[in-house]
């Protein structure tokens, strides 16, 4: 059953498009990680909770569409990145409070528990990692069928991050659905397995696995299944029981323990490093498995340079080049941090034939 659904969504602010138009289901028992600015992020929770309007489209909760926060509140529980708190109530004595409000059963006391908080301590003692873990608590007292949770783990401690990681993964297994928006794309992967990233050009997945499922991407090729049995082999031509070679178009990173697999134009720049190769994607850095001869080799159909012997570069972010010297040049990408990336000077001629000066 679909919990959430959004469908053709879109915000705009006179002539600038803030959010562009988007689709999006979650269902029970599932997690979904969507990666965008603070500010975009911001204003999609907005008008998911009935708080701002959207420009067209619309949002179904448990398949009803509905007017304010109000209607739903009951179905809903969320966090925001900053949120004011009751600081001379104990952890305790806030939950109890909404238990109350909520009209709900909940033990507060296993509550505490499992977000690892005591009660007696008052919340103005309590550091920001443990804020954090009380508001996720209050958001899950009433027992909502979606969660929504901005930025939940910027920012905390290792252990706090670890509770909520484990929260979330109870909350799936409950049934519960949850989304999540972050800015960063590393904390989206290690939440859940359903990522998306939200951006001018909309909303996209992104492909999420795994370490040990990337074997075949590795290596390049698609095994098919071979015949075990004699007589069976002997009616199948040689060239039908070969290894079929397929070409594999995206570039897989790692983080942590997950692969997320890139599309090519997704990639900001490329550079080597004490031998490894990372990705530096929307201003966030990914180590990858190939070499840069074989991630050029990849890449170069898609117009990435190599403008340097430490550094490939896309050439679609490319905004400007800078002479700093008569032997000294670097590229100034079109990314939020106007990344620089150098240019060698034996690169500088090809560059030019390529781009046509």
């Amino acid at each position: 059953m679909n919990i959430l659904e959004i469908k053709q969504l879109e915000k705009r602010i006179e002539n600038t498009v803030l959010i562009a138009q988007m689709n999006l289901e979650i269902k029970c028992g599932e997690a979904v990680a969507i990666q965008c600015n603070v500010e975009i992020g911001k204003q999609l929770i907005h008008i998911l909770i009935g708080e701002s309007s959207a420009s067209g489209g619309q949002v179904l909760v448990t398949g009803k569409t509905f007017s304010s926060f109000k209607a739903i509140c009951k179905k809903v529980g969320i966090v925001l990145l900053n949120e004011s708190l009751y600081d001379r109530l104990t952890p305790f004595e806030y939950l109890s409070f909404y238990k109350r409000l909520y009209e709900v059963k909940t033990d507060v006391n296993v509550l505490l528990q499992k977000i690892g908080l005591v009660k007696r301590v008052r919340i103005d003692k309590l550091t920001f990692s443990e804020k954090k873990r009380l508001q996720i608590a209050r958001a899950i007292l009433h027992q909502p069928e979606l969660i929504i949770l901005e930025e939940p783990i910027q920012n905390i401690d290792i252990e706090s991050q670890y509770i909520i990681r484990n929260l979330i993964n109870d909350l799936i297994d409950e049934q519960k659905a949850i989304l999540i928006t972050t800015s960063n794309l590393e904390n989206a992967i290690t939440m859940t397995d359903h990522v998306y990233l939200l951006n001018e050009d909309g909303l996209k997945k992104i492909d999420v696995m795994d370490s040990e499922e990337t074997t075949e991407i590795e290596t390049g090729e698609l095994q098919t299944d071979l015949p075990t049995n004699t007589e069976e082999i002997e009616n199948v031509q040689e060239s039908q029981i070969n290894p079929i070679p397929f070409r594999f178009e995206k570039i897989p990173a790692k983080v942590n323990d997950k692969i997320i697999l890139l599309d090519p134009t997704e990639i900001d720049y490329i550079e080597s490093n004490d031998g490894i190769s990372y990705l530096n994607v929307k201003g966030e850095v990914f180590p990858c498995s190939y070499s840069l001869n074989q991630l050029f080799d990849r890449l170069y159909p898609f117009g990435f340079f190599r403008c340097h012997r430490s550094y490939i570069v896309n050439l679609q972010k490319v905004r400007e080049v800078i002479t700093w010297t008569r032997n000294s040049y670097s590229l100034i990408l079109d990314d939020s941090k106007k990344s620089s990336v150098p240019l060698s000077k034996g690169k500088m001629n090809e560059l030019k034939e390529i781009i046509g000066i």
